[in-house]
């Protein structure tokens, strides 16, 4: 079966786009991990990216913010499009990239620090200094975070002291004290209880009010719940990872175009 590349919503809100990936392709050495990826992402919309274990998912995720650079032998092909700016050229500064499109990982993975100082890294790497300026930023971002309310009477107790769904929700306010416009998640539920997980879907709704997100999730349950648009991810015959539909993500969870996507998101397969 002949496999698209450039796959468009058929149902698009009238929404400003906030990332436009054009032709992308990810080589791991000679490996093609990613082949042709054309996406658009809306702003302020969370859009879930889905497939099986394999397919590209992460990989697609980590070139919105070059995190594939830290991986040796990797190259990209293709323009990542912010704001009008290409991320992938040669000349953009990573750094600022990395403050621009914040991520938050599979596993929460909080600074040996304290929680007040896991907040206030970013905007001192950025060079804030004056200590009511790092106050301020620092309860705000909890606030956002939906943590204040629970260590704001111990913010110089070490971050890892706290549960596993605070520590994700500090690791997210970390990411917002930089301000980014772009917040990127790679399963940030998957190691969490069920109250965690519902406590962090509830914070992405919140948080979509201001920041563009893009998740990558296995929970086809959570992807229906949280995001705005879906985007279809499968391996073709050469092990490469494609994108196979995109569309809003009532479209794809009710009344698909592919095929594989339907397997896919009733369980038939994957």
């Amino acid at each position: 079966m002949e496999i698209q590349t450039m796959v468009k919503p058929t149902t698009v809100e009238n929404t400003a786009i906030k990332v436009q990936v054009k032709g992308l392709s990810v080589y791991y050495g000679k490996f093609r991990a990613l082949t042709g990826i054309d996406l658009t992402v809306h702003d302020r919309k969370i859009t879930a990216i889905i497939g099986p274990s394999g397919c590209g998912k992460s990989t697609l995720l980590r070139s919105f913010n070059r995190m594939n650079d830290l991986t040796p032998g990797c190259r990209m092909e293709g323009e990542v499009i912010l704001e009008g700016e290409n991320l992938l050229a040669p000349a953009v500064d990573v750094v600022d990239i990395r403050r621009r499109v914040g991520m938050v990982f599979q596993r929460p993975n909080p600074f040996p620090k304290s929680i007040y100082e896991n907040v206030a890294y970013g905007p001192r790497l950025y060079g804030i200094r004056r200590k009511s300026d790092l106050d301020e930023i620092v309860a705000s971002s909890l606030k956002s975070a939906a943590l204040w309310d629970e260590v704001k009477d111990k913010l110089h107790q070490s971050g890892l002291s706290l549960s596993g769904g605070q520590q994700q929700r500090l690791c997210i306010a970390r990411a917002l004290a930089v301000e980014p416009e772009v917040i990127l998640m790679d399963e940030p539920a998957s190691a969490l209880d069920p109250i965690s997980t519902l406590k962090i879907e509830e914070l992405m709704q919140d948080l979509k009010k201001d920041y563009t997100i893009v998740i990558v999730t296995h929970n086809m349950q959570q992807a229906a719940r949280v995001s705005d648009f879906t985007a279809m991810m499968m391996i073709d015959e050469q092990r490469a990872g494609r994108l196979i539909e995109y569309d809003a993500t009532h479209i794809i969870f009710t009344r698909p175009k592919d095929k594989r996507t339907e397997d896919y998101v009733t369980g038939r397969f994957g």
